[in-house]
């Protein structure tokens, strides 16, 4: 094997560790996302839980943030609560941001 076999190997390593820690961030993500929605909504810790499930669920409609973000939005508005397009979006990132973290401390 050459060195530019060993560094494409390599690349494509880092690649798909990437990709994996990504869709686990995402997924983490999602349940922080269900479980403040749910505290929001002012359901009961079991709800919470089964909430923010079905949050992480609701990401395997289509590819991106639109099917998370439409359930959120759809949600609070079926609860009566009232919670602006950026406010929603604006706690999507920091919750990201936050399990992105998580999994790359190895939380």
């Amino acid at each position: 094997m050459t060195t530019f076999d060993d560094r494409e190997k390599g690349f494509e390593s880092k690649f798909a560790l990437d990709q994996e820690q990504e869709f686990k961030a995402m997924a983490r993500r999602n349940k922080l996302l269900g479980l403040w929605a749910a505290d929001k909504m002012g359901l009961s810790p079991e709800s919470a839980e089964d909430y923010a499930r079905a949050v992480v669920r609701a990401d395997f409609e289509q590819p991106g943030d639109e099917d998370v973000f439409r359930k959120i939005a759809g949600d609070f508005k079926g609860a009566g609560i009232a919670a602006s397009e950026g406010e929603i979006r604006s706690k999507m990132d920091e919750l990201a941001s936050i399990a992105r973290d998580e999994i790359r401390a190895g939380a």
